[in-house]
């Protein structure tokens, strides 16, 4: 029989990473976009190549990895410099993911992918979408605790992912992952969903 596919995805700061790794614990075979991601940009990745021919070398580190700073800076600033750099590394993604998916034996496969409703792609690679959920308040308190970034700062990166609600209305499933609920709260209803997923 073949697996079930799930789409995990979430704002920053909305625990996405913690679901994540309840579903592996209970036996999911978690695949992560942001680590195929920083596969494909570190020295000798698959975009290396590609990104210091589109944008230059000064976008590379001297060990040869994506300078993420410098890039950071100019896809804050230039909405066309992030649809280049994504047509560059998304495509890379996918395929790693595929590959990963292969190797899978797991009843479930769970693409945890914090884009997945910016991509447009991935809807059609799944069976079902996830989205862990919180109040945008609860997203700036946890990441500016989390990371120490400024609140400036965490707002530009949600401004720069989907909306809450674009996320809610592709949702086929939603934890809802605020206060009151404590961890050990959260960690018993994943492992409910786990049990629906075959796990």
């Amino acid at each position: 029989m073949d697996p079930l596919r799930v789409g995990l995805t979430g704002g920053i700061g909305s625990g996405k990473s913690t679901v994540a790794q309840v579903l592996a614990d209970c036996g999911a075979a978690v695949i992560d976009s942001d680590a195929i991601s920083h596969l494909v940009t570190a020295p000798g990745g698959a975009a290396i190549e590609p990104i210091a021919r589109q944008f230059g070398p000064q976008f590379i580190t001297p060990e040869g990895a994506l300078d993420r700073d410098v890039m950071r800076q100019l896809v804050f600033a230039d909405a066309g410099a992030k649809k280049r750099l994504e047509s560059i590394v998304h495509p890379l993604v996918g395929e790693e993911a595929v590959r990963q998916a292969a190797r899978s034996d797991s009843a479930c496969i769970v693409f945890d992918v914090p884009l997945l409703v910016e991509s447009g792609r991935w809807r059609q690679r799944v069976d079902q979408v996830l989205v862990v959920d919180c109040s945008e308040a609860t997203q700036i308190s946890r990441v500016m605790a989390r990371n120490g970034w400024t609140r400036e700062a965490v707002e530009r990166v949600m401004a720069s992912q989907a909306s809450r609600d674009q996320r809610l209305t592709a949702a086929d499933i939603c934890i809802y992952n605020d206060a009151p609920l404590s961890l050990a709260a959260l960690t018993g209803t994943v492992r409910q969903l786990a049990q629906r997923f075959g796990l």
